[in-house]
């Protein structure tokens, strides 16, 4: 049985989504900074653009270069690192980008 052109590009396009899995462990990645007592900022600083590079790589597109920035920031700005970006841009991407 031959799959349609379609149906590859769907079977494609879904290999080439991050997995729920890896956006939850990239959130708590960037959480864990916190468990490092007097480096916490400074990790953030070292993290947010790694973070940001990491998301606009795997998302990709417009989503990934306005998500990107929003990452960048929310992992610069003290106290609101509990923000879990990658995953709200994974379902973000599942539901909107149909």
């Amino acid at each position: 049985m031959k799959l349609s052109s379609t149906k590859k590009m769907d079977r494609k396009s879904e290999k080439e989504k991050p997995s729920l899995l890896f956006c939850l462990f990239m959130d708590v990645l960037g959480c864990i900074t916190y468990m490092l007592p007097f480096a916490s900022e400074w990790t953030d600083i070292l993290f947010a653009p790694l973070s940001a590079y990491i998301f606009y790589r795997v998302f990709g597109g417009k989503n990934g270069k306005i998500g990107a920035l929003i990452n960048f920031i929310e992992e610069l700005l003290p106290s609101i690192d509990f923000i879990p970006t990658f995953t709200i841009a994974y379902f973000y991407r599942k539901h909107y980008n149909k």
